[in-house]
């Protein structure tokens, strides 16, 4: 494991996870029971083959 060999600042600290952002999943529209839904791409062929289903 990475071990910093200096305590990093507060600031830099809060720079440095400020600039950090989560990335939405790529939405895939799939059509079930004649609905469309927008679907994690990731997911869409487990939603066509009917593994899972959308909620709502």
């Amino acid at each position: 494991m990475a071990v910093p060999k200096r305590k990093m600042s507060r600031g830099n600290t809060r720079h440095r996870r400020a600039r950090w952002k989560a990335a939405t999943a790529p939405l895939a529209p799939i059509t079930v029971d004649g609905a469309t839904r927008l679907v994690p791409q990731r997911l869409a062929k487990a939603y066509e083959r009917g593994s899972l289903r959308p909620e709502g």
